[in-house]
């Protein structure tokens, strides 16, 4: 496998400066298709250090976990952008399936030399990816950790004629001529409403900065046609479905607020861990990772030290 060094992306604001010194990028190739990754060195190390990889949530990439990150200065986390996300390349059509992202996860950890020591971190639809990947590989990972995981079918209940509209919205891009369905897809008003209406935070700076995120990251992904797959992948599985095969520990992380990943249902997945951990942030949605990294580091943190490896 071919790893190239790449250019270091700028720092968004909010951002401690030992960020820039923590990391580094580079790129794996993995059965043709070129993977952009980027590694966060511990500040210094501690019996507490920990590797942590890091799977985001549909249509982010490795900026969404950067607060996160920058919370775990103890720890080591590796954060690839998706295939067909970020700065990455897609996979071949039909690849962008849960069962084409949990083999990523598989060969990725074998292209970089990460055994069953690593933690591994799944956020939204990541968390669906990692869930997955846990269950049919039980020996790959020492702990899991799952922030606003996807915890009940999307097409189902109050969501249900939400999430339709959405499955429309997408293959109606993916139909259209492409400068029109792009620009569909990457239209910042409809990226600007997603924003407003996920966002739970009061204060005006870190509200424009969640704004500012979503309107530089959202539309960094490879083409309609692996974004439509991956939607659809995204809508047509759920954490519980493998719940009762992750026999090992899980923590849950769970906004309050969230209206996607709901907190009822963080509570009907909970007794289906063999060993699971709920934590709550109260008045946060679904974007944790932005508005409440500091909580969310420190459950985290506490998690691990509770299960030393």
């Amino acid at each position: 496998m071919e790893h190239v060094a790449t250019e270091s992306s700028p720092l968004p604001p909010l951002l401690s400066p030992e960020m820039e010194t923590r990391s580094s990028s580079a790129t794996v190739d993995l059965g043709g298709t070129r993977v952009a990754y980027w590694s966060y060195e511990p500040v210094r190390e501690t019996p507490a250090t920990r590797t942590i990889l890091v799977i985001h949530g549909f249509r982010g990439d490795h900026h969404g976990l950067l607060r996160v990150v920058d919370q775990l200065p103890e720890m080591r986390l590796i954060m690839p952008d998706l295939p067909g996300f970020g700065v990455s390349g897609a996979f071949p059509p039909g690849g962008h399936s849960v069962n084409g992202y949990s083999r990523f996860v598989g060969d990725f950890m074998a292209a970089l030399g990460l055994g069953p020591d690593t933690v591994l971190l799944g956020h939204s639809f990541g968390s669906i990816i990692a869930s997955h990947f846990v269950a049919d590989h039980p020996c790959a990972v020492t702990e899991l950790i799952l922030i606003n995981p996807i915890a009940a079918p999307a097409l189902e209940g109050p969501k249900g004629l939400m999430t339709k509209a959405a499955v429309l919205y997408y293959e109606a891009a993916a139909r259209l001529p492409r400068g029109i369905g792009n620009a569909l897809l990457r239209n910042q008003l409809i990226v600007r409403v997603m924003s407003e209406a996920m966002a739970k935070t009061r204060d005006k700076a870190l509200r424009r900065f969640v704004h500012a995120q979503h309107s530089a990251y959202f539309s960094a992904f490879a083409d309609r046609d692996s974004l439509l797959e991956a939607f659809k992948a995204s809508v047509s599985s759920n954490v519980t479905e493998v719940a009762a095969r992750l026999a090992l520990p899980v923590l849950l992380v769970a906004g309050e607020k969230d209206e996607i990943a709901t907190l009822p249902d963080q509570h009907k997945l909970l007794p289906l861990l063999p060993d699971g951990t709920l934590e709550v942030i109260p008045g946060v949605g679904h974007l944790i990772h932005y508005e409440t990294p500091a909580p969310a580091a420190g459950f985290i943190r506490r998690f691990l030290e509770g299960h030393a490896a």
